[in-house]
């Protein structure tokens, strides 16, 4: 599978070898709390807890479809991070009417093929988001940091939840990753690229709290 390369922090390669545009990552946040909407059960009946080891990220299924969500999964979970993770999928292949051209920043030509994945993210290591203005703020924050990384053809939507671990109620965050590309390939490989760019803004290294 094609795959875009980090050449310094910040720079990427695009999976053909040439330099990406300097447009940045598309990003977004909400809330979406309260009534019917949808909730985190972090600790679900497929839940797999990585922050034992993190190297079990590589084995699980979603990961052979994406590689490099398991090293953002195994980054998220890692000692040093300050967020943990609960579940994760991934969408091969997008129909046109599932994503928004506009919203990734894409040419038709570059939107032939759409990808996309999401992964349910926690905060860890002591603290936790009790309050609305505590998750905005972190999300906003990380959204600036999204916005600051040359890379065009994707984007991340925030989606702030509640999250249920037993004894404990809080907030919780879905990321939502969306890529295009002209191929399936190319569309896989910014998926990629967007994936490292957020777990090493969120993961060991995060300013987010």
């Amino acid at each position: 599978m094609l795959q875009a390369s980090i050449l310094r922090p910040g720079y990427y390669l695009h999976p053909l070898g040439k330099p990406l545009s300097w447009s940045s990552v598309e990003a977004d946040w909400e809330f979406e709390v309260g009534g019917e909407a949808p909730v985190i059960d972090a600790l679900w009946p497929g839940f797999v807890d990585l922050r034992q080891s993190p190297p079990r990220a590589f084995t699980l299924p979603e990961a052979a479809q994406l590689p490099a969500l398991a090293r953002a999964l195994a980054c998220l979970n890692a000692p040093s991070s300050p967020f943990w993770t609960s579940k994760c999928d991934v969408y091969p292949s997008l129909k046109p009417g599932e994503f928004d051209v506009d919203e990734l920043d894409a040419s038709p030509d570059d939107a032939a093929h759409a990808t996309a994945c999401y992964i349910d993210v926690l905060p860890g290591n002591g603290w936790q988001w009790d309050h609305h203005h505590q998750a905005a703020a972190a999300c906003s924050h990380l959204c600036r940091q999204l916005h600051a990384i040359p890379l065009r053809c994707c984007r991340a939507d925030l989606v702030i939840r509640a999250c249920f671990v037993p004894g404990q109620q809080g907030l919780g965050l879905t990321a939502y990753l969306t890529a295009c590309g002209p191929s399936a390939g190319e569309a896989a490989a910014t998926l990629q690229a967007a994936l490292t760019a957020f777990a090493r803004t969120l993961g060991a290294d995060s300013t987010v709290e």
